[in-house]
């Protein structure tokens, strides 16, 4: 944030040379200026590049209100807040006034008068562009007070009168004016409410108990919806629809890199979770949304991938300690495909299965799993030799592993490889691996490969697995 302009009255306000402009102005101006410079005014939002943000911006520029429609945890919420960025950092407004009203295009006759009777020496203040943004989840208790007003008693007792439009207690929406107004999941709002919205977003004037205030509010309404709510069979009333110049469609991220790097910036892991291990989950995660034993029109959520990766991460470190002994040469904790097994056990609450699968939902997810692990394998070892490993497991030789079993202990006790003792030297190049619990999970998960491509036997209980 920089440093609030020390301008303080009108009178050195247009000394400075401002000049009002619409909300919808700023925007696109400031989102205009973004692409000529090539800068990204969307940070952190992967994955819709060439599908999402094209339709975004050209709404912008259209001077659109937008309702975003998608299943829960495509990002709508988090492209909404990005909007932010477009305002510009730090804008003027009346001192003293409740709807944050422009020095040089006052709303209201109170202020009207101020500039009026003050002149060149009426105060201002400057707002920041985080406090221009206004989120409010719909939710079915909301009222019309909230949303856009109500005669305040305690205005009334102080000798107004009734007629008075100082004797209104201005709702959230009118309170956002010069700003951003997002509803989150919007067909929650009670239909009473919907039509309150109405005169508001196209005539941008307040009714509130029988007064009619022509207020030219500059609001730009911004929502998030499902797409099933967001239909006449829904809960959304069709004139409300109207009002929305730009409807567009987020999606979960379409290629694999997009959703591993979702995961990768939203997460906040305890202890480190390597590149194959989040692959593993991104995939998983995958597998969920093409499932048919998976209710589709819920959704899978990235948070499904997030939360797995934090489980995974916490799993690692609490080996940690209860072993005491790290898995680096920090002596930090790194998550192994041992720790997948507690993710499994607690996400099972963030998916909705078909009705007929009701009994199976660790079954089904077990064999997901296994899956997205197949493919996490072919790829990352492709070309490699596994032969040898395969060949020293002669029956009495076997590999125990476990969420206790420290890295250094599932290395110590690998078998000696005399026909190709570079080999587990090459598994771990491939994975990337860098410390001693990195080298652990590239070995760890290899023999996974193996036992699900049925070159080996696995036999698991009391949290080990035992291959052979």
């Amino acid at each position: 944030m920089s440093t609030r302009p020390d301008i303080s009255t009108l009178g050195e306000l247009r000394a400075a040379g401002y000049r009002s402009r619409t909300l919808r102005e700023e925007l696109r101006h400031n989102l205009l200026d973004a692409l000529a410079e090539g800068r990204d005014p969307w940070p952190g939002m992967h994955g819709f590049e060439t599908t999402v943000i094209p339709q975004l911006e050209r709404a912008i520029i259209a001077g659109h209100d937008i309702v975003l429609l998608g299943e829960r945890g495509q990002g709508k919420t988090r492209l909404l807040r990005t909007l932010v960025g477009l305002l510009d950092e730090w804008s003027p407004v009346v001192a003293g006034t409740e709807l944050w009203e422009d020095p040089l295009a006052p709303i209201t006759d109170p202020t009207r008068e101020r500039v009026e009777r003050e002149g060149d020496a009426l105060l201002i203040e400057w707002r920041h562009r985080d406090e221009r943004y206004v989120e409010k989840l719909s939710t079915p208790d909301t009222s019309v007070a909230d949303m856009i007003g109500d005669v305040d008693p305690m205005r009334v007792a102080e000798g107004r009168r009734m007629g008075d439009p100082e004797t209104i207690h201005y709702g959230l929406v009118p309170r956002a004016n010069r700003g951003i107004v997002a509803l989150n999941e919007l067909p929650d709002l009670a239909e009473r409410i919907q039509v309150a919205l109405l005169n508001l977003m196209e005539e941008r004037d307040v009714q509130i108990r029988g007064y009619v205030l022509r207020l030219p509010l500059d609001v730009l309404v911004v929502a998030s919806a499902n797409p099933e709510d967001y239909t006449n069979r829904g809960r959304i009333i069709t004139p409300l629809k109207d009002r929305f110049g730009a409807e567009i469609r987020t999606h979960y991220p379409l290629d694999l890199a997009d959703e591993i790097e979702v995961v990768r910036q939203e997460s906040h892991l305890a202890a480190e979770v390597p590149a194959p291990l989040m692959e593993l989950l991104a995939r998983f995660t995958r597998e969920l949304r093409t499932s048919d034993a998976v209710n589709q029109a819920s959704g899978v959520s990235a948070r499904f991938a997030i939360a797995g990766a934090e489980t995974v991460a916490a799993a690692a470190r609490r080996r940690v300690a209860v072993r005491g002994l790290g898995d680096d040469d920090n002596g930090e904790a790194v998550a192994r495909l041992v720790d997948v097994d507690a993710a499994v056990d607690v996400l099972r609450g963030k998916i909705e299965f078909e009705p007929g699968e009701e009994g199976r939902e660790p079954e089904i997810l077990r064999y997901l799993l296994r899956s997205a692990t197949i493919d996490v394998v072919r790829d990352l070892f492709r070309g490699i030799d596994m032969a040898p490993l395969v060949a020293v497991f002669d029956g009495q030789v076997t590999m125990t592993t476990g969420a206790s079993v420290t890295a250094a202990e599932f290395v110590d006790a690998l078998p000696d490889l005399p026909e190709a003792p570079e080999l587990y030297d090459q598994i771990a190049e491939r994975a990337g691996a860098t410390n001693i619990g990195e080298h652990a999970g590239a070995v760890e998960l290899a023999l996974e490969g193996l036992y699900l491509s049925r070159r080996l036997s696995k036999e698991t209980g009391d949290g080990a697995a035992v291959y052979g």
